[in-house]
């Protein structure tokens, strides 16, 4: 079946979203290998306001565990009398055994040792999952964790809700100080707010009728796309700052791209000045002409709504760079 985890949080930081969402499909991967947990694939999805984790044919329960371990020396396991010396009890001891003879005897050319064999059932995903969250969150790579309310909980910024799926059934874990369900929230301001997940499948398609473009390869190619389009119809030439685009991305969970304009007066400033402005500021991406390559008074702007008058958008970015 497939697993779906979502942490819904405040808002992320955008410089490091990409970098987190990367990161926690890595550590989860490798806590899923190490706990013999096999599976197909591992995908995970980020916006603004959620880090969530897609894992494809996901076996419910670990292999039996075959477990071998030596123990001491025969000479020193037991004592004249042929009672457990106090390094076989503490063998045993950590191995769960009472009775020595349980125990087998592992004999080589350099001599004879005392040794534990046993198959054990695996344990089921449901005990192990919140373990294996916690450990990858933990692994993330935050640079400052926050606290909020009451509790001792950290996490990169105060975490709200938390789903858990495996196929169409709720998996419930305790992380983070939450208790998981299947209840998302849509965005912000286009969605009804909360909203049911049914199954993990239909995860990307739930999120994506409440208007929250969850997929970040998809959302940045659709931003792509979309600023590329109007450079197009300005016959304006754009390049692409990979950075900004991903900070913008980072910023929006569905993406609008909106053309503005200054007034041409303000091109007799350096353009390495109106460039930084537009971009650090404001995170406008900046046209210049195919003619000359000097820059032009237009800039394109990336919004997280898609505003039934857009005009009034524009015009209210059009005021800020003014």
């Amino acid at each position: 079946e497939t697993l779906l985890l979502e942490i819904g949080t405040e808002e992320l930081p955008p410089k490091s979203l990409d970098r987190l969402r990367l990161a926690l499909a890595d550590t989860f991967s490798a806590g899923l290998d190490k706990a013999s947990l096999s599976f197909k694939s591992v995908k995970s999805h980020a916006t603004p306001r959620r880090l969530a984790l897609i894992v494809e044919d996901l076996i419910d329960r670990q292999p039996e565990q075959h477990v071998e371990r030596k123990g001491p020396a025969i000479k020193a396991a037991y004592d004249d009398d042929g009672n457990p010396s106090k390094a076989l009890q503490g063998f045993m001891k950590s191995c769960g055994v009472s009775d020595p003879a349980e125990l087998e005897t592992l004999k080589t050319e350099k001599g004879e040792w005392v040794m534990y064999r046993a198959s054990k059932p695996g344990a089921p995903l449901t005990e192990l999952l919140p373990a294996l969250l916690e450990s990858s969150l933990a692994d993330l790579p935050i640079e400052r964790r926050m606290r909020w309310g009451s509790s001792r909980t950290e996490f990169v910024r105060p975490v709200h809700w938390i789903v858990s799926l495996y196929g169409k059934d709720e998996l419930m874990i305790n992380v983070l100080g939450l208790t998981s369900g299947r209840a998302s929230m849509g965005h912000r301001f286009m969605s009804n707010g909360a909203f049911n997940i049914e199954s993990a499948n239909e995860y990307v398609e739930a999120c994506r009728s409440q208007k929250v473009m969850v997929d970040f390869d998809e959302r940045r190619n659709n931003i792509r796309h979309a600023i590329l389009a109007i450079a197009e119809s300005e016959q304006a030439d754009l390049e692409i700052d990979e950075n900004l685009l991903d900070e913008v991305t980072s910023l929006v969970e569905w993406p609008v791209a909106l053309k503005g304009r200054f007034d041409a007066d303000f091109l007799t400033v350096p353009p390495e000045v109106l460039i930084s402005a537009m971009k650090e500021h404001q995170r406008y991406f900046h046209l210049t002409s195919k003619e000359t390559d000097s820059l032009l008074p237009v800039f394109i702007t990336v919004s997280n709504i898609e505003s039934t008058d857009p005009e009034v958008v524009i015009s209210g970015n059009e005021r800020v760079i003014r």
